[in-house]
């Protein structure tokens, strides 16, 4: 068991558990004027400052950058980095499937009979999260899988199986926070929250649906690859900028049996720690 280092830890208690900083919650912080300008001073050239001390006071491994943390010319390029080849190895099992990030993460082999994710008895409906009836039928009972990306960690996201990968599907929403701070006092912030959504069909999973979701001072999600192309298992898809963000990974109903401690301690509402390339399930 680890306690994690929240990023803004100050902010994010003030602005969720604070009178006044619910105001500001409401009035200001969930609105994307506040996550562009932010997002605007990561991409300031004098932003680069904060690079090697973030990586110090969060003791990360620069040894697995891509390029070298002095080369990064603002902190957002920084954020979005690249890692080395290999650095995040693929479970080549073709009947597994892997978390598309590094991440906290929460799974649910049946969502409709989840005990609740963050707290008990807390949920959100399908109909919700997709703002469409079919789509949701057609995924419910199925299995699920949040993956929460805090600032410290890498943050471009990838394919967790292999299949023919569609567009992304653009739903507008506010921008609050996705951690649990402000998912224990509201889940449907999850299917409230500006998001994407892509279909990705297999011959081993059936159709798989993929949702990247914004949050406070992530406005944005950039794609990488070609919609309506072939995509490999780890492949890369595209990269949140500066924040907290998330991505949720939706199985339909037996298609997939997901790792047994993932299920064991998401009953207990406690995130598993794991990263990009890791089995998260295998096909039943």
């Amino acid at each position: 068991m680890e306690k994690e280092e929240v990023y803004g830890l100050g902010f994010l208690r003030w602005t969720y558990g604070n009178p006044i900083g619910k105001m500001s919650l409401h009035g200001l912080v969930k609105r994307t004027l506040f996550s562009r300008w932010y997002g605007k001073r990561m991409d300031d050239p004098e932003s680069r400052e904060k690079v090697l001390p973030f990586i110090e006071q969060y003791r990360l491994n620069a040894a697995e950058f891509a390029d070298p943390p002095e080369s990064y010319k603002t902190f957002n390029e920084f954020f979005y980095r690249k890692l080395k080849p290999g650095a995040r190895p693929i479970d080549p099992n073709p009947k597994a499937a892997v978390f598309p990030a590094d991440g906290r993460h929460m799974g649910f082999q049946n969502i409709s009979e989840a005990p609740g994710i963050f707290v008990k008895g807390a949920l959100f409906t399908l109909a919700e999260l997709f703002r469409n009836e079919a789509l949701a039928a057609e995924y419910k009972n199925g299995s699920i899988v949040l993956s929460r990306l805090c600032p410290v960690d890498y943050h471009r996201y990838h394919f967790p199986i292999s299949g023919k990968a569609g567009k992304t599907n653009l739903i507008e929403g506010p921008l609050y926070s996705v951690n649990p701070i402000a998912l224990r006092q509201n889940i449907r912030i999850l299917c409230e929250n500006k998001r994407a959504w892509t279909r990705i069909e297999s011959d081993v999973f059936g159709p798989v649906m993929m949702f990247e979701v914004g949050a406070t001072c992530v406005g944005s999600f950039e794609y990488t690859y070609q919609p309506d192309s072939q995509v490999e298992k780890g492949a890369e898809k595209g990269y949140f900028r500066f924040g907290g963000s998330l991505t949720i990974t939706l199985f339909k109903k037996g298609r997939i049996r997901l790792a047994d401690d993932l299920v064991k301690h998401s009953s207990d509402h406690v995130e598993l720690y794991a990263r990009m390339g890791d089995t998260l399930g295998e096909a039943a």
